[in-house]
Formats: structure tokens, sequence, C-alpha cells
């Protein structure tokens, strides 16, 4: 995986590399130049972690849907990475969903549609909130937690990849773990759907519309835990590498 090299990183860079004959200098006192942004695109490297590695990372995703009519649909999944043992990490998962029966029939959205293939060949992170109706409220939240030091979690879930789903009538929940992504999912049929995911490359929130009165929320935390660990370096660097393109988000939501 290619990461962009920090703007601080390639400053220290520049000052380390040895000048050659016949290459220019800055000059006394001016110091450090700043490399532009332009150029910095075309730089590509390996993030480090530094003094420390990855002892544990977890991800947490949470999706709730409450329908007009008085159904709701709920899925959760936590994943586990514990990499405090050794270099092949422990893996535990957790997938939950429910999904309740529907107070009164669902309204009528013949008419109205909704197209989102695009953000299938999205990279990196995305969110998304596409809706074709009325007073709904809806929002997407990424966190993201990083602890130095301290105990690791400790996963009480199943080893490995699992999932976990329900269906009443129209409505389907789904909460899947297959080894290489990961992903939670509910739909209703001609309503819309709700997803979060994160795959090789990318993660992401994505909401989907096609009724009046819906009230539907997105939650993606990702925990990380760093401690020294001198052996578990190389593997921790891969991890941090799949979670740099979430640094600087904080807390962010779409309605």
């Amino acid at each position: 995986m290619n990461i962009l090299f920090p703007a601080c990183l390639m400053l220290a860079l520049t000052s380390a590399l040895p000048v050659h004959a016949g290459e220019q200098t800055n000059p006394p006192g001016k110091g450090l130049s700043e490399i532009p942004d332009p150029e910095l695109n075309l730089m590509r490297g390996r993030y480090t972690v530094g003094g420390n590695a990855v002892a544990w990372f977890g991800v947490t995703m949470i999706s709730t849907w409450q329908t007009a009519s008085g159904q709701t649909l709920q899925g959760a999944l936590t994943l586990g990475m514990d990499f405090s043992k050794g270099k092949t990490p422990r893996i535990s998962f957790t997938p939950t969903v429910s999904i309740t029966a529907a107070n009164a029939p669902l309204p009528d959205s013949s008419g109205r549609s909704i197209d989102s293939s695009g953000l299938q060949n999205v990279a990196g992170l995305s969110q998304s909130v596409q809706v074709a109706g009325d007073g709904n409220r809806a929002s997407n939240v990424i966190h993201l937690n990083v602890r130095e030091g301290g105990g690791v979690p400790v996963g009480d879930g199943m080893q490995g990849p699992g999932s976990a789903s329900a269906q009443v009538g129209d409505a389907s929940a789904v909460a899947n773990f297959d080894g290489d992504a990961m992903q939670l999912a509910l739909r209703i049929e001609g309503q819309g759907a709700v997803q979060q995911w994160m795959r090789s490359g990318s993660v992401g929130q994505g909401i989907e519309l096609m009724a009046d009165g819906q009230q539907v929320s997105n939650r993606l935390q990702l925990d990380l835990v760093r401690q020294p660990l001198a052996d578990n370096l190389p593997l921790a660097q891969n991890v941090a590498q799949a979670i740099t393109l979430t640094r600087g988000i904080g807390v962010g939501g779409g309605h």
C-alpha cells in the first residue's frame, strides 16, 4: 500500500539527504524550504510508527435505522486485532443484528430511485448521504482514538471470520467479516439502504433513503493502542498504513 509522506516527514528527509557537487543548497540562514504540494503528491513511501508499534487495533461499527412506520433495524460489529503476543495477530469478531416488526404498512416509494454504484470505485475514505424524500434525518460519524501504552483489550467474540444476519419481511440486516473485508448493511426493499464497510484501500459509510420520515445513523470508531513492541514493528507498520487515511478526520457528520 502506498502512503503519501506527511509534509513534516518530507522536510526531515530533505534535511538528511547528502548534497552532491553541482547541486544548489539553501542560502545561509534560510534553513529548510517547504516542498510544494504538487511535488509532494508525486512522492510515496512507507509510513513508520516511530519508536512505538501497534499492540492492538480495533474497529467498531454501529448502524441504526428507524422508519416512519415504527420499524427499527440495528446492526453492530466489533473487530479486534491483538499484536501483543507475536507477529501473527489474534483476531476476534463479534457481530449483532436485530429487526423489529413494523407497526404500519411501509409507505409507497414508487417512482423514487437513487444510484450509488459509483461509490464502489472510491478509494480511501468516503461518506455519503443520498435522500429522495422529506423529513429525514441522517448522519455519518467517524472517531479515531489513539492510546499510548496500557492494557490491551481482551476480545470475547469468535476467532476469525464470521457473520450474522436477520430478515423480517422486506427488511434485512447483515454484519459480515470474511478475513479480508468487513461490512455492516441494513436494507429495506424499495426504501433504501444503510451501509458501513472497511476493505483493502477503502473505508466508507453510505446512506440511501427513498422514503419520508426516516431516522438513520452510522457510527464508525477506530481504536489504536501503541506500545514498544520491537518484534512486531513490520506488521504494525502495515496496520498503521491501513488507518492513516483517517488521520485528521476526528468527528464528521452529514445531514
